[in-house]
């Protein structure tokens, strides 16, 4: 049990200002989408076979849209706001595919602090190995809140 042990908590509303940015780069390899795909049960053709893919306009597999939001959720859970923040909604896009072996060149900013609904958004662009966009997007997070000490209140959820 974890209860009373020192957590890595990212920052809170009142450490973040508009202008922050976050720069993040994944390369996409096989392992990854096959443990993605295995996770997930997923076995769309168009992200594994190639004699499929080969005959539809991606011309060769693609990586699922959803991995690619997930690496956009990991990077705000670790980093920007980091640990402890917790995504509202998200708004995202990818108006080209990103294919096996790629790398995706992620820029993420603070582009809205409300801290009286302590909320804040970051939008999010995705660029391939070619320059072009791949993701687009605005992402809306509740950052960490202020921790209270530990007291017996705290165990009611166990």
């Amino acid at each position: 049990m974890l209860l009373g042990k020192k957590r890595k908590l990212g920052r809170r509303i009142e450490e973040i200002t508009v202008g922050e940015k976050l720069s993040m780069t994944e390369k996409i390899e096989d392992k990854d989408i096959l443990l993605y795909l295995g996770l997930t049960d997923d076995a769309n053709p168009l992200y594994i076979q190639h004699d499929y893919a080969s005959q539809t306009p991606f011309e060769k597999p693609i990586v699922p849209s959803i991995m690619l939001t997930g690496m956009i959720t990991s990077a705000i859970s670790k980093y920007l706001p980091g640990p402890g923040s917790h995504i509202l909604s998200q708004d995202i896009e990818f108006p080209k595919p990103v294919y096996h072996y790629g790398t995706v060149e992620f820029l993420f900013e603070v582009i809205e602090v409300v801290r009286d609904k302590h909320t804040i958004v970051i939008s999010v662009i995705g660029m391939n190995e070619k320059n072009e966009t791949v993701i687009l997007g605005k992402v809306k997070v509740c950052p960490p809140h202020r921790l209270e000490e530990i007291h017996g209140r705290a165990l009611d959820n166990f």
